[in-house]
Formats: C-alpha cells, structure tokens, sequence
C-alpha cells in the first residue's frame, strides 16, 4: 500500500470514530469544598466535595454542580469523548495537509519561498 493509500485509510478511520461518538461535553469538572462554622462550635468544618462542570462561554465561565454520582460519571465520560474527539480533530488535520504535500509531489511550504534580497537601490551603496 503506498503513502497516499494509508494516509487515505487512516483519515476514513478517523471519520469512523468521530461518527461512533455519541455524547460529549466541553469543559473540566472541579471540586469544590465549602468552609462553614456549626452553630454552638468553634472552629471551620470543610463540606464536599462538590462536583462542578465548567466551560467557557464567550467571555464568562459558566458551571452546572453535578448533584449525583451518574450525573459526575456521565459527565467525566463526555468531557473525556470530548477530549478524544479534538485529538481525532487534529490528527485529521495532520493527515489532510501531508496527504496535500505528497499529491502535490512533496513540495512544502518551506520549499517554495524565494530568498529574501534587498533591492538593487540598496545593494549600490
């Protein structure tokens, strides 16, 4: 099998498993621990963990507490999806610009810059 025929067949099974993910989340899930005093007693008692889920939305970072352990085992399963997903993304993208370069006859970027050279004006001086 020749270059072009196993980037060709690796970037079909790449669409395959993009396509065999079904549910995912962006994100990271955080812990959160509350510090609280006890009526009639001294002294700060710490509560959690707590789970939270943050992402970014524009310029705010919006979270949603994960109030039972499906709900936080579900969501660690989707932000890991996620995850993997964008890996796949990128490889994708590796393999698509080297598919290019070897159609193209392997000319890179690199190979078809011209050299920088001053302009006769400057040359003379």
């Amino acid at each position: 099998m020749d270059p072009i025929q196993q980037l060709e067949a690796r970037r079909n099974a790449i669409l395959e498993e993009m396509r065999s993910v079904r549910s995912m989340r962006r994100g990271t899930i955080n812990e959160q621990y509350f510090q609280t005093r006890r009526k009639g007693r001294r002294g700060v008692v710490h509560q959690g963990p707590y789970y939270v889920l943050s992402k970014r939305e524009g310029q705010k970072t919006v979270s949603k507490r994960l109030r039972s352990g499906t709900e936080l085992e579900q969501a660690q399963k989707d932000v890991a999806e996620y995850k993997r997903f964008l890996g796949l993304c990128q490889e994708f993208e590796r393999l698509t610009a080297r598919l290019g370069e070897l159609e193209r006859g392997g000319l890179g970027l690199e190979q078809g810059k011209k050299p920088f050279r001053l302009p006769s004006s400057q040359t003379e001086r």
